[in-house]
């Protein structure tokens, strides 16, 4: 509507421009020098005008331009269209009027006379030719006016909206940029804390009851079987004894394969063996070992004990014997009752049974290589229970030979008591192994709840920022909430970015 007082004056302005030419046209002709000066005094005039009403136009135009871009964008193209349709009327009415004048004038020359016909001609032209340039100038400068008005206030709206639509483009970019940064930010640091504190707990619980289970199951299972196999092999020993007669009675029956010395010394070594296999570990234990460096007597089986200093070992010679002569005629002379026989027999076997103990301690007791004393095994547990009937004889060969005399219970218990004390021994040395690593587990332990509450400040730090650039991008979102946003596809175009499509 602030367009129409314009196109009034532009269309008066016309106006005024046409009835001037026109009265020019019809009015009485004096002379043409006066015609010429008056239609040339006239241009200029309405040149002036026309240059002052589109100074005074240029003007308006500039104070409507401030009232609104979207307006004065309507208000412009219906002026120009405005402008343009009288102007070319007035081009239009102008030429129609000029060659009504032409016409005129030369139906005109034909009654005037000839000696004024030449001036009129000459006049004629003259008034043409103004009419045509000034036609020509109103022309090109409405053309000239409106092409720069066109051009300024199309480039001015094209700039100030690109402007307009970039500063908005990239400031909703920047808001969402930052609200994706931040909340990808906080569920990092939320979901790393979280997962960082729960591996910690579940670390520190695991670890701990790692360190537990394996403590108390080993301490439990280690005693208890020690205890359990001491329970057992004291249960057999009982029992063994118990069954000592019965087990004399069935000498007989092994009479015949043990009458050779050789099959019985075999014998013997392969049930000492067996036990040592059982009861011990492979390592725990030597088989035909030198013990005496400078003698070749090797002791069938020799159990390895540790020694003072770390690494050193001390063996224990272990031989077996068995004298089967002087028992068979033992228990011979006992079933018969023949007491001067038993008598003899039972001197005779115990003269045996220190010749194989002097035997052992002179061929195999060599301290430091070996222990101070050594074990005298008899493979029958008869044998063994004529030995221990005699009475101090077990004394007195462990007090001047160093020898142990044993059967193969009393074997298998002393053997049991070694593998429980190898065990404790082995455990004792894991404990200490355990305790060094709960108390490098400890200092460790420590440097972890710093390394995790420095952790906690950095944290708290970061979400204090966020919070801080959250209220930032509210203020700004309430701010930029009335702008129009672009399509992705224009914001990108405009501030160069990729597409959310092709950064995925």
């Amino acid at each position: 509507m602030a367009s129409l007082p314009l196109i009034l004056q532009i269309v008066t302005l016309a106006l005024v421009v046409t009835l001037g030419l026109l009265i020019l046209a019809f009015r009485p002709r004096q002379s043409a020098d006066t015609g010429g000066e008056v239609l040339r005094s006239e241009a200029d005039r309405i040149r002036s005008h026309v240059s002052e009403e589109m100074r005074g136009l240029r003007q308006e135009i500039s104070e409507a331009l401030r009232g609104g871009q979207d307006s004065l964008e309507k208000r412009l193209d219906a002026g120009v269209e405005a402008i343009r349709t009288p102007i070319t009327a007035i081009g239009q009415k102008l030429d129609a009027d000029m060659k009504k004048l032409s016409e005129e004038a030369a139906s005109q020359r034909d009654t005037m006379r000839a000696a004024v016909e030449a001036k009129l001609d000459a006049t004629d032209k003259r008034l043409v030719d103004a009419a045509r340039e000034t036609r020509e100038a109103l022309a090109a400068s409405f053309k000239e006016t409106r092409e720069s008005l066109t051009e300024t206030l199309s480039g001015l709206g094209t700039h100030q909206k690109e402007r307009l639509d970039k500063l908005l483009s990239a400031l909703d970019m920047l808001i969402e940029k930052q609200g994706q940064a931040a909340e990808a930010l906080r569920q990092t640091v939320e979901g790393r804390l979280d997962k960082l504190r729960q591996e910690n707990s579940e670390k520190l619980d695991e670890m701990r009851k790692t360190v537990d289970e394996k403590l108390q199951t080993e301490l439990e299972k280690r005693l208890g079987e020690s205890f359990r196999t001491v329970s057992e092999q004291l249960d057999r020993v009982h029992k063994g004894l118990g069954e000592m007669q019965t087990l004399a009675t069935g000498v007989g029956d092994l009479k015949k394969v043990l009458s050779n010395v050789k099959t019985r010394g075999i014998l013997g070594e392969v049930q000492l063996g067996m036990l040592l296999d059982q009861m011990l570990a492979p390592n725990q234990y030597a088989t035909n070992t030198l013990v005496k460096p400078e003698t070749n007597d090797r002791v069938e089986f020799a159990i390895r004990l540790p020694g003072r200093d770390e690494g050193d070992e001390i063996l224990m010679p272990v031989d077996s014997k068995f004298p089967q002569e002087d028992y068979l005629r033992l228990v011979e002379a006992s079933e018969r009752g023949d007491v001067e026989a038993m008598k003899l027999a039972s001197d005779a076997l115990e003269v045996r049974v220190k010749a194989c103990a002097k035997d052992i301690h002179d061929k195999y007791i060599c301290p430091p290589h070996t222990t101070d004393y050594a074990i005298l095994f008899l493979p029958t547990e008869g044998l063994f229970a004529e030995v221990v009937r005699r009475p101090g004889l077990m004394e007195q060969i462990q007090r001047d030979y160093h020898v142990s005399i044993a059967g193969p219970t009393t074997l298998t218990a002393q053997l049991s008591a070694f593998s429980m004390g190898f065990r404790s021994l082995a455990l004792q040395k894991r404990s200490g192994e355990v305790w060094k690593l709960l108390s490098a587990v400890q200092g460790e332990f420590a440097s972890h709840g710093k390394v995790v509450e420095t952790l906690k400040k950095q944290l708290s730090a970061a979400t204090n920022t966020i919070d801080k650039l959250g209220t930032r991008t509210n203020v700004m979102n309430r701010k930029l909430r009335e702008v129009e946003a672009l399509p992705a596809e224009e914001t990108a175009e405009i501030l160069g970015l990729p597409l959310p499509d092709d950064m995925e």
